[in-house]
């Protein structure tokens, strides 16, 4: 598990579990920076669903409205753990 920092730009997963999950649906696929890690802790989707996982990093990553709406001078964060997560290596803004 390769651990991001803050500064490092982010893309979401698409996959749309069936369950719970913490990824909204307006973030999926969507390019983000990461502003803080919050510490580690059991995903939460899978917390759900009653399993016993080990703690996995926590981001808080910020993502530009008018990329997740079309619309919008500000920004939105959003609180994933790393399963989220991929590096965007399409170096989109």
């Amino acid at each position: 598990m390769t651990a991001y920092a803050p500064g490092d730009r982010v893309r979401t997963r698409t996959a749309d579990p069936a369950g719970h999950t913490r990824l909204p649906r307006y973030a999926r696929g969507a390019t983000g920076t990461v502003v803080q890690v919050a510490g580690s802790h059991p995903l939460a989707d899978d917390r759900a669903r009653g399993l016993d996982v080990p703690a996995q990093p926590v981001y808080h990553v910020r993502f530009a409205a008018r990329d997740l709406f079309g619309d919008g001078d500000h920004g939105v964060t959003v609180e994933l753990w790393h399963d989220h997560l991929d590096h965007d290596t399409e170096g989109r803004a």
